[in-house]
């Protein structure tokens, strides 16, 4: 893949990123949630004091082609029953990861905001 091909990969990503936010947090505007340019420094999507107030959290966007085990992880996790897929990863010396889709999370970050 070029390297061009990457980036606008990359870039629409983070697009359908803050695009999420946006669509579950009414109240912020287009301008509190900004995908940034390729290649600059910080977050991939910069979220303003009001945006950050609602959602606290510093994002770094990755599109790839494969992510090793992941996907079958969270498919062997969704076939188990009915409820919310979650997989939780440990590698040595690192702290514990959660895996759950991106809507889920938007989703449960908007009901905690919203208490």
């Amino acid at each position: 893949m070029k390297p061009s091909s990457a980036k606008a990969k990359g870039r629409s990503f983070q697009q359908e990123v803050r695009d999420k936010i946006l669509e579950r947090f009414k109240s912020l505007e287009p301008g509190d949630v900004v995908s940034t340019s390729m290649g600059a420094g910080g977050e991939d999507v910069k979220l303003s004091p009001a945006a950050r107030k609602l959602l606290p959290i510093q994002t770094e966007c990755k599109r790839i082609k494969s992510a090793i085990g992941i996907y079958k992880w969270y498919g062997q996790a969704k076939a188990h029953g009915p409820h919310e897929p979650v997989v939780f990863i440990r590698a040595d010396r690192q702290p514990a990861l959660v895996i759950l889709s991106a809507d889920t999370y938007l989703d449960l970050m908007k009901r905690v905001s919203e208490k």
